[in-house]
């Protein structure tokens, strides 16, 4: 929310119960992509670096209930990439939504005058302090479909999409403190360097989630690489962070078979109101 000398303005954030993920720049970069057919010509027009458009694209995917974008292959920086018909209605339904609030700020901005202004700054520090992000690379939603509680821990199963599911393990009072139960929309949240990569189906391991997929990004760092895979279906996606060293070995490419793995421990969850 920024502040004049007389006028009230903001910025739209939904919170709904796919999670807060959608804002302005989100909108302004799915209407670049409506319009340009492109994700290289949309990150420019926002604009954003061509990665975070990638990103954006992909996290906005993984918790929507269902896909915004579909992309083709084609390099790089090619392919085709064009919104779904859910993805304009969720525009339309944000832009008809955006006027409204505007129209709400307007009029507390008018009562302000009247009754006098309340010390606005330290509003706006209230809402910045109420605002959750995280610094999990990977974001997930869906329902939970199972519970089973131990004495200590409760492991806890939710349903990301038709055969593809998740697993986490919380305390029993998180649990508790959360308010899970089957039928419950939460999210989930995984850090990009808890996830391990396997080449083939053999080989058997400790760790409870297993997401088979297909390598759709490769991005090289001085010291370590962000591989991303993409679930059948091509709605969800998981990004691994993992050294140079590991690519190579692995010799993973773009369209690579790939599995990522990660314990039940390292996936934390967040309840939606």
């Amino acid at each position: 929310m920024a502040v004049t000398a007389s006028k009230l303005t903001g910025k739209l954030q939904i919170d709904t119960s796919m999670g807060s993920f959608l804002g302005d720049k989100r909108i302004r970069l799915l209407e670049a992509i409506d319009k340009t057919g492109s994700i290289s010509q949309a990150a420019k027009a926002v604009p954003m670096s061509y990665k975070a458009a990638w990103d954006a694209v992909d996290d906005m995917n993984n918790v929507a209930p269902q896909p915004l974008v579909n992309r083709a292959a084609g390099g790089r920086h090619g392919g085709g990439t064009e919104l779904t018909a859910f993805a304009r209605r969720l525009i339309a339904f944000y832009r008809a939504l955006e006027q409204e609030s505007q129209l709400a700020l307007e009029k507390l901005t008018a009562n302000l005058e009247q009754n006098g202004v309340l010390d606005v700054a330290d509003f706006r520090q209230a809402l910045r302090r109420m605002s959750m992000k995280t610094s999990a690379r990977n974001q997930f939603a869906g329902p939970v479909t199972a519970i089973k509680e131990g004495v200590v821990d409760t492991e806890v199963t939710l349903e990301l999409a038709p055969g593809l599911a998740l697993t986490a393990i919380v305390t029993r009072a998180s649990a508790e403190n959360l308010g899970l139960s089957v039928g419950r929309d939460v999210l989930a949240f995984v850090k990009a360097s808890s996830i391990l990569l396997m080449t083939g189906e053999g080989g058997q391991i400790s760790a409870r989630n297993r997401f088979t997929g297909t390598v759709t990004h490769i991005h090289p760092g001085p010291v370590n690489t962000e591989v991303t895979l993409t679930m059948p279906g091509g709605q969800h996606v998981i990004t691994a962070v993992v050294t140079d060293d590991s690519v190579k070995r692995l010799g993973l490419a773009q369209g690579q078979p790939l599995s990522a793995v990660f314990k039940a421990s390292s996936v934390f969850l967040a309840s939606v109101d």
